[in-house]
């Protein structure tokens, strides 16, 4: 949520901003709404202020045994004006806060600006792209091929946008999550989580706009419950309605949990395989930090993530999301994309965002800095991204691994997780 009072004092600044990220911000309807909270907040308080003066007298004139029931009365009368006031007040102010709700965030100034993903800019590229001396097929076929990869049986159980996993390939799923884990808590300092796989429209609300992509979820039918789509759910709530002593901070969590998106929206699109489907694994990073650190974290988390692909020697690349391309509640957005040889392009593999304060508004998300007074307190900063997400790392090694004879390579660094596996071959 962006802070009231910046629109407060710079609304056309604020409008500029968010337009740059393609959002039309109804600056009328925010007018509108101020202009009768400051109407109901005056009345309030001369309201208050007649009402104390006429106290005042009252007391006076009890104190010389005069009669003051016609002021009593008054006052009397006041105490439910004011009453109705304050509901007034209590009702601009929470229409003021669902205004809000569904505002984006406002994009930092280091952000390229851009209409669509084909705006996006480059950062850096690692890794060469294998050259195969014979066809190469994507990881569909591949997987049909070991016998381990089956969407027949998927769709017979669920439906469309499911896998059943089996054999060498359900074990290198596994092994990735554990690799993940593993390199994440041992060399990165991450404290590993285990969370729901469900969480309240409250928590979701904290993280995104419940009202905006409430479609998106899976609900559970006549229960304020619904499917995590990613870790960064559960995880972050983690700080909710809490104010944390600034040598907590940073907190760094991962966590490994399955992910379920309704996909609305996405029809037709990634239909083949396993790239765009209603369930699949994710490791997540999340931080929570201090607002001066937020920058250089972000920097940080998105270097771990990079790491799993530099150590699993898969080619991919890192590009700055455009302001049109970006999340709902990001700041600023790293997409790391891998290379797919089956479909000769790089595609998504993890997204790191910097989420600033936004995240920490909706949740009441605070710290109190350190030397500061006692009552004083600032909001934290959010950070996650995937490290990474399992199913589509999955679909990279089968692709870049694929060998003549059918069999895929296992790297190196995941040997260890399969028992030292260096090669998945058919059922």
């Amino acid at each position: 949520m962006l802070d009231l009072q910046l629109l407060r004092s710079d609304l056309d600044g604020v409008v500029k901003r968010l337009a740059d990220r393609g959002f039309t911000l109804p600056a009328a309807e925010f007018e509108v709404l101020e202009a009768e909270r400051k109407k109901v907040q005056t009345d309030t308080q001369e309201l208050q202020a007649r009402r104390n003066a006429l106290s005042k007298q009252v007391g006076q004139l009890k104190a010389k045994k005069e009669d003051a029931s016609a002021l009593m009365a008054e006052v009397g009368a006041q105490a439910d004006q004011l009453k109705a006031l304050e509901q007034q007040l209590d009702s601009v102010q929470k229409r003021l806060t669902d205004f809000l709700m569904v505002i984006p965030n406002l994009p930092q100034s280091s952000v390229p600006a851009g209409k669509s993903e084909a705006d996006n800019v480059e950062v850096r590229r690692v890794g060469a792209p294998r050259t195969f001396d014979f066809a190469v097929k994507d990881h569909v076929d591949v997987g049909a091929a070991l016998g381990g990869l089956d969407f027949d049986t998927a769709g017979k159980i669920a439906g469309a946008r499911f896998s059943v996993l089996k054999g060498g390939i359900a074990r290198m799923h596994r092994a990735l999550a554990q690799f993940m884990l593993d390199v994440h808590t041992q060399e990165h300092g991450y404290t590993e989580v285990y969370a729901p796989y469900m969480v309240s429209g409250e928590c979701a609300n904290g993280v995104s706009s419940l009202a905006k992509f409430k479609d998106d979820l899976f609900k559970v039918e006549g229960r304020d419950l619904y499917l995590i789509p990613t870790a960064e759910y559960p995880v972050t709530n983690f700080v909710r309605n809490q104010i944390l002593a600034s040598s907590e901070l940073p907190l760094k969590f991962v966590c490994h949990t399955p992910c379920f998106r309704s996909e609305a929206g996405s029809y037709g699109k990634d239909t083949r395989g396993m790239i765009r489907q209603h369930q699949f694994d994710k490791v997540e990073l999340v931080q929570i930090v201090a607002p001066e650190t937020s920058a250089e974290a972000h920097e940080q988390l998105t270097a771990h993530a990079e790491t799993i692909l530099n150590k699993l020697e898969l080619p991919f690349r890192t590009v700055a999301l455009c302001t049109g391309d970006m999340g709902f509640s990001s700041a600023k957005t790293y997409d790391i994309e891998v290379w797919l040889p089956g479909q000769n392009a790089y595609r998504e593999i993890s997204s790191c965002s910097n989420f600033e304060a936004f995240q920490a508004r909706r949740m009441h998300a605070r710290y109190r800095a350190a030397g500061t007074a006692q009552g004083k307190t600032e909001f934290v900063h959010t950070i996650n991204g995937s490290g990474l997400a399992v199913g589509r790392t999955l679909v990279a090694i089968l692709e870049n691994g694929q060998q003549a004879d059918g069999s895929v390579a296992v790297p190196a660094a995941l040997q260890p997780y399969m028992g030292g596996l260096q090669a998945i071959r058919p059922l």
